[in-house]
């Protein structure tokens, strides 16, 4: 059959990206408004032949520009990728040497497609197996840390802020999902069945939003820098049910990145001076994890100690901190910074056990002298040893080392 010129124009207009977007915002937003998914994908699969991840990104970029909520978008997601999935262009996979962060990332997504297999397995008779495989599967932990952590920070930073805000909410989703599982496991009666499916369908679920769009995403905006950045921050986070390989490691030029004072030089505060040499070390000393949030929100700085809490990376620097919280924790978040820069409160205090530990958690308003608000501090303290003290201790005793 003959294509004449008006339909060939058409043709043309539809291969062209801008209109595939637009195409794509357009039915998804039927579908919002409760198309049924199969009439949606119908109607996806006659009009747009097939599209990347990059135009995924951007629809859903411009949704959010559009004033569609994060929760609006992450209670659809999973039907998005749905009706999407036929015209979805599984781009060549980028060469990577062993052991590159994205990489690691997709052998993490192996492995963990290898435990939800044994896990569907084990439910026809296996009850020990179908354990031993929620087991291995909670190490998904590690893996959405270090997604959280270092791979979202960096993709705001090249102003991708939406699919960021929309993944950690799925994020959150499968790990209540998980939690729910384990209590089944561990009540007599209860529908593990149900509950296991429901679990390892979200974690595949996230598997291919990572595999076909977050890891081709990272792939194409990451520069040198930020991989190196992530590559060094990583070890903090640990790894998913497998060790990265050796090989890919950044350039010393790549990952110098160098002190804004020399080690000599010394900083002169109004009750002492130290070099910059010894601030560290006295930073890296303290028995508490202290961060410090700007005027502007942004994190600014935080210690290294040997034992932190909770693990923090240098990628989350000049970050904004709502976005270093879980979607379900930014309205608190905003009320302290809010109370705090109005001065109707002083302090903000939280103890929680926290991985066996009794962890006590301050927030403190940072004022200069004339008081105008320069930003917020978190004190974090593991208080376990020092909650079960009694008594007194008035002679020398050191602690075994």
């Amino acid at each position: 059959m003959l294509v004449s010129g008006s339909e060939q124009t058409m043709s043309e207009l539809i291969d062209n990206r801008a209109h595939r977007v637009r195409t794509l915002k357009g039915i998804i937003k039927h579908l919002h408004e409760g198309a049924a998914p199969e009439a949606v994908k119908e109607q996806l699969a006659q009009i747009v032949r097939e599209t990347d991840y990059s135009e995924i990104v951007a629809m859903e970029q411009e949704l959010m520009a559009e004033g569609m909520k994060v929760e609006e978008i992450q209670c659809m997601c999973d039907l998005h990728s749905q009706v999407t999935r036929d015209v979805l262009v599984q781009l060549p996979a980028k060469p990577l040497d062993p052991g590159h962060p994205a990489g690691t990332f997709r052998r993490e997504n192996a492995a963990l497609r290898e435990v939800l297999e044994r896990m569907r397995v084990a439910l026809a008779s296996d009850p020990a197996g179908v354990r031993q495989a929620f087991n291995d599967l909670m190490d998904i932990e590690k893996h959405y840390q270090r997604k959280e952590h270092t791979f979202f920070p960096k993709l705001e930073a090249h102003g991708i802020m939406g699919p960021p805000k929309v993944m950690w909410a799925k994020d959150d989703e499968v790990r209540g999902l998980l939690k729910e599982l384990g209590r089944a496991l561990n009540k007599e009666g209860a529908d593990v069945a149900g509950k296991a499916r429901a679990a390892a369908n979200a974690v595949e679920e996230m598997i291919y939003k990572e595999d076909r769009i977050l890891i081709p995403m990272c792939l194409d905006a990451f520069t040198e820098e930020d991989w190196a950045e992530i590559w060094s921050a990583s070890p903090r986070y640990g790894w998913c049910l497998v060790e990265p390989s050796e090989g890919y490691r950044p350039s010393p030029a790549v990952m110098k990145k160098g002190l804004a004072l020399a080690t000599a030089e010394s900083i002169t505060l109004p009750t002492g001076t130290l070099s910059l040499e010894q601030l560290i070390a006295l930073f890296s000393t303290l028995p508490v994890d202290v961060t410090f949030v700007d005027a502007d929100d942004r994190v600014a700085f935080f210690s290294e100690g040997p034992d932190r809490v909770f693990a923090r990376s240098r990628t989350v620097i000049g970050r904004k901190v709502q976005h270093c919280h879980p979607p379900r924790s930014v309205s608190i978040v905003d009320r302290i910074l809010s109370d705090f820069r109005e001065g109707r409160q002083k302090v903000a205090e939280f103890w929680i056990n926290f991985q066996g530990r009794f962890v006590h958690i301050r927030y403190f308003p940072i004022r200069n002298e004339k008081g105008d608000y320069l930003g917020t501090l978190e004190v974090t303290q593991d208080a376990s040893a020092i909650r079960k003290l009694e008594g007194e201790r008035r002679l020398l005793q050191y602690e075994s080392v």
